[in-house]
């Protein structure tokens, strides 16, 4: 009796129904709340992850999935444009569903990072410096390591102290191992762990965001440039309100002062002068 071949659909077995399950339980979530997010987890601690996962869990879900379970939900749910969400999963990600948009979500996954030391070989994410003042480090072979990167110090009641400011690793550069001791004695910090936002999609929008990585202290810092130098140009431009008001009385007064003097000098010199002609 002839043998009769298996066609190659009859020889694929079906997905294990817990996988199935998985998709379907995403699936319903995606449905039904407005951001979907991506993060990263990779090098994440399992400590950490789990207490950020239990900070978020009053109203954030946070699921590990295979970067194939992930896809198929976003393929199975009707919402508009989340298919452009898959071009940002990959491995090492877990998936953030939550009420909260996805800015203040970012927020506080920024909030949530914990400082971590540094590790050699590890590349700068910005310039590392060693501030100017006074440290716990006692005389002795911290000395030479201190020199070897360059530092100045000097010897204060028993202890070391840093006498000028400097950079000892610059941005994208590897770190070393003299550099990873020092910052270990003084207790620098310069990394931070916890969950890094990658895409986030908003119903509400019905688009993908893929710039959500807040820096809260730059922000900060260039909001103040921004407002004085808004403040400046104000003042200059002589537009009056509650922050210029100062600034322009101060200026005020300073012209009066100004042809106040002016004025007097101008009197003294018409002014009749006393001498022995005049008497």
């Amino acid at each position: 009796m002839p043998r009769i071949k298996k066609s190659s659909s009859e020889h694929k077995r079906a997905p294990p129904k817990y996988k199935v399950e998985l998709v379907k339980g995403i699936v319903k979530l995606i449905e039904s709340h407005n951001t979907i997010m991506l993060v990263s987890i990779k090098s994440l601690p399992s400590r950490q992850f789990q207490k950020i996962k239990k900070d978020l869990s009053k109203d954030t879900q946070v699921i590990i999935a295979k970067k194939r379970m992930v896809n198929l939900a976003i393929d199975e749910s009707k919402k508009e444009n989340l298919k452009d969400l898959k071009e940002y999963v990959r491995e090492d990600v877990a998936v953030l569903i939550s009420q909260v948009d996805a800015f203040e979500l970012s927020a506080r996954l920024a909030d949530s990072k914990s400082p971590v030391k540094a590790k050699v070989g590890q590349i700068a994410e910005a310039d590392i410096s060693v501030e100017a003042g006074p440290t716990d480090l006692a005389p002795g072979p911290v000395v030479s390591e201190l020199g070897g990167l360059g530092l100045k110090i000097e010897i204060k009641a028993g202890k070391i102290e840093i006498k000028e400011a400097k950079v000892i690793v610059k941005k994208d550069q590897a770190i070393s191992e003299g550099a990873v001791s020092i910052m270990s004695k003084l207790n620098i910090t310069p990394f931070s762990v916890g969950l890094t936002p990658i895409a986030a999609y908003d119903s509400k929008d019905k688009k993908v965001f893929s710039d959500l990585v807040i820096d809260k202290k730059s922000t900060l810092i260039t909001l103040r440039e921004m407002f004085s130098k808004s403040v400046a140009f104000a003042v200059s431009q002589a537009y009056v309100c509650k922050e210029t008001l100062s600034y322009l009385l101060a200026r005020a007064s300073s012209h009066e002062q100004a042809i106040a003097n002016l004025v007097g000098s101008e009197s003294n010199d018409n002014a009749p002068k006393n001498t022995e002609e005049s008497i």
